[in-house]
């Protein structure tokens, strides 16, 4: 049994590692103070964590009968038990740490799509395990009926509790996994979309909060398993449908998930730090979900319904074949960039399969030692998953004042003698602004087309952008391709600027 009382020390303790996770977020508001705000997050978690294990120690009660007097009952520290405890911290600790070396920063959305998926199935364990056994968790009274077995009838407000964060437990855990597969390559970007999948998804949401309902008032087993198993399948529907583009919103929006999993959990658990932080991850994690769809130009209620994604048959391989175009080489791009005054640089998903942003760096070192001013034009969802280009630029040492967002360089780059795309490709189509039959029409992208001159490295053009969809800018009078490796050309372009 546990020692379910909360001891003031331990609510103090909780509420000083949520002030450390308050600070994680503003501290990672901004790159500069990245690293500060994640030692905040690493020692609010710290406390928190032994805070839990001090307040919870598993023990075991004993009777010790003697023949000098009554029958005593001694609580022991079942220590089998913590064993087991910290046996398990240490293995998920060490795979912690191994994957976070070994990882590679372009494999980082879904590493982060499948530590959603952990939460959200750690969530759904939680809540199996207080219901097969609410006596343990405190959130039960024993019944002794006239005939028959006891049993332990569950509170009804924990009954909803459990309710919702299996429910956001379990959609959370299969929408992630969808996302894994799609950002891993396992399954396509292109959205699946399945016959009456509105119909579908409206009908399972209603049936999976009949239930909750119901399960208030009737704790039956059936009730409990079909709330699991249903929150299960539309999670699995709300993210197949969702194509590649969205992707970055839909990483936004499963982390949102896995905040109000985790904060359902933590009345389950009686724990304060679980609330306080899973409402810390939820509601951020719903607010950047929204600026991203205004970026985007998407509706916030159809991507929590699952129903943004879209088919299309425009662009492709094969359009890249019958439209001319204009090839470049690295002298070519030296030579036009050291002449300018102003070059802005258009980072994207192609950079970080390259692994090409230290090498980018260094070539706008070179450019600003020749007085040409150089800038960095980042996407709201450029690359697979909110930041991403901002991550990789912080890790080549891009000064931070040498970074824009979308909003505040676009006006910029008709006044700009070369954009350099590096791997963006849908962030940068102007079909999102005049094709409406695209997937991506409506979305807001860089102005990049407005540039005196642009310069796009490509691997080939036969590929098409995450979307699906074949690029004009390709084909655009003012468009230089720089078709290779990103990385390769940007280091033979270093060399030309020697």
């Amino acid at each position: 049994m546990h020692e379910l009382t909360v001891s003031p020390w331990a609510s103090l303790a909780y509420l000083v590692a949520g002030v450390c996770f308050i600070l994680a977020l503003r501290g990672l508001s901004s790159p500069a103070s990245s690293q500060r705000g994640n030692r905040f997050g690493i020692i609010g978690m710290t406390i928190a964590v032994v805070t839990t294990l001090v307040t919870h120690v598993p023990v075991v009660q004993h009777l010790l009968v003697s023949d000098a007097g009554p029958t005593v009952a001694v609580r022991t520290i079942d220590w089998v038990t913590v064993v087991e405890i910290l046996a398990a911290i240490g293995v998920g600790a060490a795979i912690g740490l191994v994957t976070a070396r070994r990882i590679a920063m372009t494999a980082m959305p879904q590493l982060v799509a499948a530590f959603h998926s952990l939460v959200g199935l750690a969530a759904v364990l939680v809540g199996v395990a207080a219901y097969l056994n609410p006596q343990a968790f405190g959130i039960s009274d024993l019944v002794i009926p006239l005939i028959g077995q006891p049993f332990a009838v569950i509170h009804p407000v924990s009954r909803i509790e459990l309710g919702l964060g299996v429910a956001i437990g379990a959609i959370t855990f299969s929408g992630s996994v969808i996302a894994f597969l799609k950002l891993n390559g396992n399954m396509g970007g292109k959205p699946i979309m399945l016959p009456g999948r509105h119909v579908i998804n409206i009908a399972l949401l209603a049936g999976i909060l009949g239930l909750i309902a119901y399960f208030v008032t009737n704790q039956e087993p059936w009730i409990f398993w079909s709330i699991t198993l249903l929150s299960f399948v539309i999670g699995f529907l709300l993210i197949v449908p969702i194509g590649g583009a969205d992707m970055p919103v839909v990483v936004s929006m499963l982390n949102s998930y896995s905040g109000w999993a985790a904060a359902a959990m933590g009345f389950t658990l009686h724990n304060s730090a679980m609330i306080i932080t899973g409402a810390l991850v939820g509601s951020s994690g719903a607010i950047l979900s929204y600026i991203m769809c205004r970026a985007m130009n998407r509706s916030f209620i159809s991507v929590i319904a699952g129903g943004f994604g879209q088919s299309s048959d425009a662009g492709g391989p094969a359009a890249a074949s019958d439209r001319p175009w204009k090839r470049g080489s690295a002298e070519d791009a030296a030579f036009l960039m050291s002449q300018a005054e102003q070059v802005i640089i258009v980072p994207g998903y192609g950079m970080a399969v390259a692994q090409a942003q230290h090498v980018l760096r260094e070539m706008g070192d070179k450019l600003k030692a020749e007085g040409v001013r150089v800038k960095y034009a980042i996407h709201p969802v450029a690359g697979r998953m909110p930041g991403h280009m901002n991550v990789l630029l912080a890790e080549a040492n891009v000064p931070y004042d040498d970074v824009f967002e979308l909003e505040d360089i676009n006006s910029e780059f008709a006044q700009t003698d070369v954009a350099f795309v590096i791997g963006a490709n849908d962030v940068t189509n102007p079909a999102a602004k005049t094709d409406k039959s695209s997937p991506i029409y409506g979305m807001p992208v860089l102005d990049v087309e407005k540039a005196k001159t642009v310069l796009f490295i490509k691997r080939s053009m036969g590929g098409v952008g995450y979307a699906g969809v074949d690029n004009d800018l390709f084909y655009r009078d003012n468009t230089m391709m720089l078709l290779a490796d990103a990385k390769k050309m940007v280091e033979d372009i270093v060399k030309a600027l020697d």
